[in-house]
């Protein structure tokens, strides 16, 4: 570790600590706060950047939370300022909070260049604010924290377990075949959901908080801890003192995520079983932090690690469960044998050091190494003429007959005529065929949405089929289960090949070899690739127009082209 700073060297020194008129206005606004000079001369000043809103519930805690950070700070010595941030409420925000990711993270690397800030508590936790939070901090550079918010209470319906988002796919399916009625509907709406915090299924958002306390960037065990427990306020007040600290030490996030840190963070993804969609924001981060990074390497470390949490989507309970089990630090003693037990964290100290006398207390809840929860690896990445750039599936949540499966295609050009057809009677459709949905990528959704959970037609629902086939180039909500192959790439849109695919054409799907095929000649092909024409651009002006103009595909992490490459911006002038 490198010496520590003194007071002169903080970069808020240059706002703050120096005698000239500038500095001057600066210290007479922050009297005109309230504040006095012990209050921040000679002292870290620490940003905390807050997804709080009235929209988000996965956040409602954090508008408090963020005072404990506050006193955790006060407590070490620093000087906190809270500064909002957009919230990204996954639920509310349309087309899709991943077109919002990005900008997330520029406001999050703007709002600490641009302030008087020696160092940044990351507060969020619903789906993309992980990412979005963790990209910001990276390209910024100085020392940052991560404060997860933490998962909900367990869901509750007629003394039945359940888990928002997963039952919620389970039981809407369950009143389009008729088994349940309105009523019944009406209390489920009332009980899934029952606490501030984020899904307390393995969904996005507890996969990417996993990731990353995994990956180095919260104090240990910070990702399991329920929103409502008491242990969370406690957690952002040691978040607190530790960032003061760790700007004393100078550890940004560049000491922490290597190479190897961000392979025990998908070995932690792999036993958990998590989100398909951690691939795109694992490669946007390592990406960020000038490494190299793509979706194969999900799928060799897949082939390593079992599915040990025994979390839905890919298991039968819930992260409440999980926490009481022993949470993320026993998962990843559990794991200790396949990890790189030397790489440095936040703590200071290394996972080895975090995980250092970690228990499992429910043995059901985190299986032991040979005893997985699923023998199906928690992601595969399959790659031929239909994806030439991979495209992602997640086979510990599909029916296992459906792993090798040929055939014909029933093509849906766009969400809106899946919607509209997709509950017809006279469907011409059998569980036989592949489900293909066009224009749902980076660009042609626009912004990804979570569409690649294709329902099941409703004629074939009726008669208990309960999965099939379904091919996108959209994500899937963590949350889903089922037979759904998404993220391909390149997509639609810009004119990959799933553009030509047309109804009852044949589709091969070999997880096992890794293998996905259009089952058409080339020249076929050929003649339609040269038919098609480049759909008008999504939008004509303002963000969305930047957002076209600049994202990358799901292969390369979704981020911008100008932001993506790690380069040094100059510290804004203090005139």
């Amino acid at each position: 570790m490198s010496k520590r700073k003194s007071p002169q060297e903080l970069r808020s020194h240059r706002w703050l600590g120096v005698s000239d008129l500038r500095a001057f206005g600066h210290r007479s606004r922050l009297r005109q706060g309230g504040y006095d000079a012990a209050d921040f001369a000679g002292k870290p000043v620490i940003g905390i950047i807050n997804t709080w809103s009235d929209i988000n519930f996965c956040h409602t805690h954090l508008r408090a939370r963020a005072e404990d950070v506050k006193r955790g700070i006060l407590q070490a010595g620093g000087f906190p300022i809270e500064l909002p941030a957009m919230s990204l409420s996954e639920p509310f925000v349309k087309p899709s909070t991943m077109l919002y990711r990005n900008l997330l993270a520029m406001e999050t690397e703007e709002l600490l260049r641009s302030h008087p800030v020696d160092g940044a508590v990351l507060m969020g936790g619903c789906d993309k604010t992980t990412p979005g939070l963790i990209m910001g901090a990276i390209s910024m550079g100085i020392p940052a924290i991560y404060v997860p918010a933490g998962p909900m209470l367990r869901g509750n319906w007629h003394g039945e377990v359940l888990g928002s988002g997963s039952d919620a796919w389970k039981y809407w399916d369950e009143k389009r075949a008729g088994r349940i009625g309105e009523e019944q509907w009406q209390e489920i709406e009332g009980g899934i959901a029952r606490s501030y915090g984020t899904c307390m299924v393995m969904g996005t958002a507890a996969t990417m908080m996993a990731i990353a306390e995994a990956v180095g960037m919260t104090l240990p065990g910070a990702s399991s801890i329920p929103a409502a427990d008491s242990g969370h306020p406690r957690m952002c007040a040691q978040a607190g003192r530790r960032i003061v600290n760790m700007v004393w030490e100078d550890l940004t996030p560049q000491k922490i995520l290597t190479s190897a840190a961000f392979d025990n963070a998908i070995r932690v993804h792999m036993a958990m079983g998590g989100s398909t969609n951690a691939i795109i924001h694992v490669v946007a981060m390592a990406r960020r932090a000038g490494l190299p990074m793509d979706m194969k390497r999900f799928d060799d470390i897949s082939r390593q690690i079992p599915v040990l949490a025994n979390i839905r989507p890919s298991g039968d309970l819930l992260m409440e469960d999980f926490f009481y089990a022993g949470g993320l630090r026993a998962l990843m003693a559990e794991l200790a044998h396949t990890l790189d037990l030397s790489c440095l964290t936040v703590t200071g100290k290394t996972v080895g050091d975090n995980i250092a006398g970690a228990e499992v207390y429910k043995p059901d809840v985190i299986r032991p190494f040979n005893n997985p929860v699923s023998s199906a690896e928690a992601t595969a990445v399959l790659t031929g003429n239909l994806a030439p750039n991979g495209c992602v599936m997640k086979p510990s949540a599909a029916d296992p007959r459906l792993l090798r499966h040929r055939g014909p295609a029933l093509v849906f050009e766009d969400y809106n005529e899946m919607a509209s057809q997709i509950e017809r009677d006279d469907l011409d459709v059998t569980p036989d065929h592949v489900l293909v949905l066009k224009n749902g990528g980076p660009k042609g959704g626009p912004g990804m949405p979570e569409w690649g959970q294709l329902p099941i037609p409703t004629k074939l629902l009726k008669i208990g089929v309960k999965d099939m086939l379904r091919i996108s180039d959209a994500r899937m909500s963590g949350t889903s289960y089922g037979a759904c192959i998404l993220h391909v790439a390149p997509e639609s849109f810009v004119g990959g090949p799933l553009a030509l695919v047309r109804t009852g054409d044949e589709i091969e799907v070999d997880v096992p070899a890794r293998r996905i095929h259009l089952q058409v000649s080339d020249e076929e092909l050929a003649r339609r690739r040269a038919a098609w024409a480049p759909p008008a651009p999504r939008y004509p002006r303002g963000y969305g127009a930047l957002y076209s103009q600049h994202i990358g595909q799901a292969d390369e992490g979704c981020d911008f082209d100008f932001l993506a490459p790690l380069g040094a911006i100059p510290e804004p002038e203090i005139h």
